[in-house]
């Protein structure tokens, strides 16, 4: 089912969904056991991040599916990767993640895996949110679901992630490692130390109120510094459920999830592994598109979001791709986004040649990017106004093939997104501010 979030200081839900309550997760327990249940199923797991919600959605869940006749067994914190992969390895027939990603502790979030580690089953999905309608019925009681929590989840995980990249070792190499105080905090500084690293952990004390709070993938201002006061050689973060990845270099920059990409896939061909190309967004920077060119690695963009970076690798057979956010996907390595699987193919990659992050990522230089988030009272048919296309026609020849134009309508908020890239940065905000003047006028 499509992830939902809840508030517990004043319920904040998706647009248009109602609040989730207890009431409510414990009832979705009960449907999605009755439906895997009658689909053959008689195990679920559950895992959660560190947020301090966590315990009572992971409670009532558990009351939910143990209910409909179906075993329960708890991961406890664990990374959203890593519950698909358990869901895979335990073969069990759904994976719960409750998990609210990088946002902050008052929000939460429930997500489904299959079987297979991948997107629950779209039938599946439509039966579970049919059976929301029915009254609760609990089995007999010599046919509860029992319910107990899988003790060595985290080593199994550590085990797999090391799996990746064999052969890896990081011996000699100092890593600054920010886990957002989130589900990885006792997993990835695990895992790169048991491979010969000398990590410095930080964001690593959850207490059910700091996740994702200035620190993780989406605030890495103080991994920067961090990576600066311990002259490490570089420095890596995750976000609350340690989905995404992003990495500092050892002069504190940033390097991002397009970067990023292009160092695991240029690496894939040089080996001879790659399959296919790469699945970026609409929002994957020029940049990284040029840098693959170079390369001679086909690219496609995608409709933002991860499911969609998926459904594009489904249909063209390949293996790699990825949001700037630092959501990578390596289909060659596990079933879904990792961070921590990521972060081990970009330094198996530079392991390898021998090169620092900052040489390699050098080969993918960004391009100016300026976005503008426009509000109005509307954000379609925007591009019926006459004005607006001519504006844009305008943009578009000035650009040539040096930069790109985009205008994404938000899906939750009446804004249009106005984006424009290109090789001058002074060129890029014009034209970025012009198209927003046009965009502005058009949907007031």
């Amino acid at each position: 089912m499509s992830r939902k979030y809840f508030g517990t200081d004043g319920i904040r839900g998706t647009v248009g969904e109602p609040p989730i309550t207890p009431d409510f997760v414990l009832k979705l327990g009960w449907a999605a056991g009755r439906v895997l249940a009658a689909h053959g199923g008689s195990k679920i797991l559950i895992g959660k991040d560190t947020r301090i919600s966590g315990y009572m959605f992971e409670s009532a869940l558990e009351a939910g599916i143990s209910a409909a006749g179906v075993d329960v067994r708890l991961l406890g914190p664990m990374p959203t990767p890593a519950i698909a992969y358990l869901t895979r390895t335990l073969h069990a027939q759904a994976g719960i993640v409750i998990s609210a990603s990088h946002n902050a502790y008052t929000d939460n979030g429930i997500k489904f895996f299959g079987g297979d580690g991948r997107k629950l089953n779209d039938q599946i999905e439509l039966e579970i949110e049919r059976m929301l309608d029915e009254p609760i019925s609990v089995v007999a009681t010599d046919r509860l679901g029992k319910v107990r929590r899988i003790d060595d989840a985290r080593g199994r995980y550590i085990e797999f992630c090391k799996s990746t990249a064999p052969g890896l070792t990081l011996h000699g190499l100092k890593i600054v490692v920010d886990t957002a105080n989130g589900a990885a905090y006792h997993i990835t500084p695990d895992v790169l130390e048991e491979l010969g690293a000398t990590v410095v952990p930080m964001a690593n004390q959850p207490n059910g109120f700091n996740i994702n709070r200035d620190c993780g993938s989406t605030r890495p201002e103080a991994l920067c510094q961090r990576v600066l006061d311990e002259q490490a050689d570089l420095g890596l973060a995750l976000d609350g459920d340690a989905d995404r990845l992003i990495m500092v270099d050892d002069r504190g920059q940033l390097v991002d999830g397009d970067q990023l990409l292009y160092i695991i896939a240029r690496d894939r061909r040089l080996h001879g592994a790659l399959k296919g190309g790469v699945v970026g967004t609409l929002m994957s920077n020029l940049g990284l598109e040029l840098a693959l060119g170079a390369l001679e690695i086909p690219f496609v963009r995608a409709k933002v979001g991860d499911r969609y970076v998926m459904e594009q690798l489904d249909e063209r057979g390949w293996l790699l791709g990825g949001e700037n956010s630092g959501h990578l996907v390596c289909l060659d390595r596990t079933s879904t986004g990792d961070g921590t699987v990521a972060a081990l193919q970009v330094l198996d990659a530079l392991r390898r040649e021998q090169r620092t992050l900052r040489e390699v990522a050098a080969e993918a230089p960004l391009l100016p990017q300026t976005l503008i988030n426009v509000r109005g009272a509307r954000r379609d048919g925007y591009q019926d106004d006459a004005h607006l296309r001519e504006e844009l026609a305008a943009v578009e020849r000035e650009l040539g093939k040096n930069g790109r134009v985009l205008l994404r309508p938000s899906g939750t908020e009446p804004l249009v997104r106005v984006m424009v890239e290109g090789k001058d940065e002074e060129q890029v905000t014009r034209l970025c501010q012009r198209l927003a003047d046009a965009v502005e006028a058009a949907i007031a």
